[in-house]
């Protein structure tokens, strides 16, 4: 695992507090799996973010664009 992977995956974790255990196991595999497109929205959301948007409104702007490649993953 890359450092970058494993950096990823450790931010993600502390923005998963709340979530169920089996919940975050699933987002961090599909992160390993795939971290090249976790970044590209982390980057796309952060440019929302710095438009002016909170981060609820930044992901709603993301997210659509990747949503089969997050339902592809999420479903394995």
């Amino acid at each position: 695992m890359s450092l970058k992977t494993l950096l990823l995956k450790k931010t993600l974790a502390s923005q998963l507090k709340g979530v169920p255990q089996e919940q975050q196991d699933k987002i961090l595999k599909a992160v390993e799996e795939n971290p090249d497109l976790f970044q590209k929205i982390a980057l796309e959301m952060q440019a929302e973010m710095k438009k002016g948007k909170d981060q609820m409104s930044a992901a709603m702007a993301v997210m659509p664009k990747y949503q089969a490649e997050l339902t592809k993953l999420m479903g394995k």
